[in-house]
């Protein structure tokens, strides 16, 4: 206990004198022991990494996540080390009542079949909406959250300990000087007069004390400076740090915008579909629908142009929505063409003995 109190109190004198020092530099009154301007860039720079790294990860996280309550529940849910529970997207709830509203009113109606498709559509948007989300959260959020609670946090203790070392440096330089004042003052003012013998014996005992005491604080000057000059080499080194920091978050900012990338052209991909549904539905019961030539493609008709054929890539998975579509899988190679008359964002593609229409958007065309 007596060990813990003596621990208080030395404690509190040291706090006592940094605060004394520091308003004595904000005042003018006292010399402040400046950074070298390399250092002082190293720390402009972290700071301004700091500040950016913040507001992206901030708005990253409303646009990933819109919903500030759903924002607080996942804070929570990370913070209490606790897996984060499933949560359907709007899209994919939208789409499984449309599915069921199908059900109900009966998927062999017009309403009825125009409601699963739509609603497999909408499931489908949900569902890349998800993995964007999951993706963008993984590879570019979480090292942002790294970089902030982690790396951060440790170059703004290092700082707090540098500034806490130049200011026992400051303050030491002080006594040194207050102390060779002294001796100085000491050491011209003594009386030799031999009617006083008192007065010479107290002067050279005071200026011996001054002595000492400048001896003493050249010692804790010399401590003070090692100390400093060691906190500055290991903040330095974190500080030069953030030029890896760029890299690395260079990186993520990569894969955050492929996973978009992906995101956006699957939602092309579903919105093309969402062309092929209403022009077919449009066209339903129309006065020409019965009309020769008005009638829908014939898919397995077909025949490839006289131009010939290419081959194509896919690059994501597609489930066909219609007999007259043909379901893809990601990095298999097809057949494509086109033939008169066809809508362009759809081609007529080959695999096998199995022929269909295939969105462009899925696709990567091959010399």
């Amino acid at each position: 206990m007596d060990f813990s109190v003596k621990k208080l109190a030395s404690d509190a004198g040291v706090f006592f004198t940094r605060a004394v020092q520091f308003t004595e530099e904000k005042l003018g009154q006292a010399e402040k022991t400046e950074l070298d301007a390399h250092f002082e860039n190293l720390l402009a720079r972290a700071d301004t990494t700091k500040n950016w790294t913040e507001k992206i990860f901030r708005q990253t996280e409303v646009l990933l996540q819109p919903n500030p309550s759903a924002r607080i529940e996942e804070f929570l849910y990370e913070k209490l080390d606790r897996k984060i529970p499933s949560r359907a997207t709007n899209g994919e709830l939208l789409g499984q009542y449309m599915l069921e509203a199908a059900t109900d009113f009966g998927p062999g109606t017009p309403y009825g079949s125009t409601l699963i498709k739509v609603g497999e559509c909408q499931r489908r948007l949900g569902g890349a909406e998800r993995e964007f989300m999951q993706t963008a959260s993984v590879a570019f959020l979480g090292p942002l959250r790294n970089f902030l609670e982690g790396d951060w946090r440790t170059i703004s203790k290092e700082r707090r300990l540098l500034e806490n070392r130049r200011l026992d440096l400051d303050a030491c330089k002080t006594r040194l000087k207050k102390a060779k004042a002294a001796e100085a003052k000491a050491a011209a003012t003594p009386d030799f007069q031999e009617t006083r013998p008192r007065n010479y014996v107290l002067s050279a005992s005071a200026a011996a004390l001054w002595s000492e005491e400048v001896d003493k604080a050249e010692q804790e000057l010399r401590v003070a400076q090692t100390e400093f000059d060691r906190q500055g080499e290991v903040t330095r080194l974190l500080l030069e740090g953030i030029g890896s920091t760029h890299v690395n978050h260079l990186r993520c900012l990569h894969e955050f915008v492929e996973a978009q990338a992906v995101y956006y052209a699957q939602c092309a991909g579903v919105g093309a579909l969402f062309q092929n549904i209403f022009a077919v539905n449009t066209s339903f019961g129309s006065p020409s629908a019965g009309s020769p030539g008005a009638d829908a493609l014939r898919v397995e008709e077909v025949k490839p142009p006289p131009a010939g054929t290419r081959k194509a890539k896919v690059l994501y998975d597609y489930d066909a929505a219609d007999t007259s579509e043909l379901s893809l899988l990601a990095d298999e190679l097809i057949t494509v063409y086109t033939v008169p008359g066809m809508d362009p964002d759809w081609l007529v593609g080959e695999k096998g003995n199995q022929k269909g229409k295939v969105p462009v958007t899925y696709l990567e065309l091959l010399s």
